[in-house]
């Protein structure tokens, strides 16, 4: 693990899942979106995300005209959400210790110039719970600063790396800038997966 000692309770696990391991939860990751699609949501104004997402978990993360929420199906297709595979349960309780297992797993596929702006998780009933986060595929500019005002920095997030957001760091504000395309071969036509693992309830 690597910490930072001007983010307290941010975690960086470089390298986490080798590649061997990488390639096992994607397959997993592509089985799960044939059940539950990757679509583009919209942020509660109208505008489209960049970013396609999925969930995985009894219950899913979404966005709409109507908000920002957490339900049990797919808004498009209206099915439950596949179940977190097993590996990223383990990986939760060897790197968090919670006593609690995450119920949501966001999925987001980054592509072109796909990027997610500076944000807080915010609408978990449990902010103390972690957020653990596992890159697949090609290596994104990662921001992140504290939850209140101050600086960001800048780190790069490759394939294979976990980050978690616990204590202080929590609700620090992140988001993503750009990725280095081409960087990993790991995802088929290019572009990252990125895995969020929290507890919503």
């Amino acid at each position: 693990m690597q910490p930072f000692a001007d983010i307290p309770g941010f975690q960086l696990w470089p390298g986490r899942l080798d590649r061997i391991a990488q390639i096992d939860l994607l397959t997993e990751i592509e089985a799960a979106l044939v059940v539950a699609p990757l679509y583009r949501p919209v942020t509660p104004g109208g505008k489209p995300f960049s970013v396609r997402m999925s969930n995985l978990g009894p219950l899913g993360w979404v966005s709409d005209r109507g908000g920002y929420r957490y339900q049990p199906r797919h808004p498009e297709t209206g099915a439950p959400w596949p179940p977190i595979p097993d590996v990223l349960l383990q990986l939760w309780d060897d790197l968090t210790g919670w006593p609690e297992p995450p119920d949501a797993c966001l999925v987001n596929l980054y592509r072109d110039e796909a990027r997610m702006g500076l944000h807080q998780d915010r609408d978990e009933a449990d902010m103390g719970a972690p957020v653990v986060s596992v890159s697949l595929g090609d290596t994104a500019l990662f921001r992140i600063g504290p939850a209140g005002p101050g600086p960001t920095r800048s780190l790069r997030l490759a394939s294979g790396d976990v980050c978690a957001l616990t204590g202080p760091a929590r609700l620090a504000r992140h988001g993503i800038d750009r990725l280095l395309a081409g960087s990993s071969g790991l995802v088929e036509g290019g572009g990252r997966i990125n895995l969020t693992l929290r507890r919503a309830r």
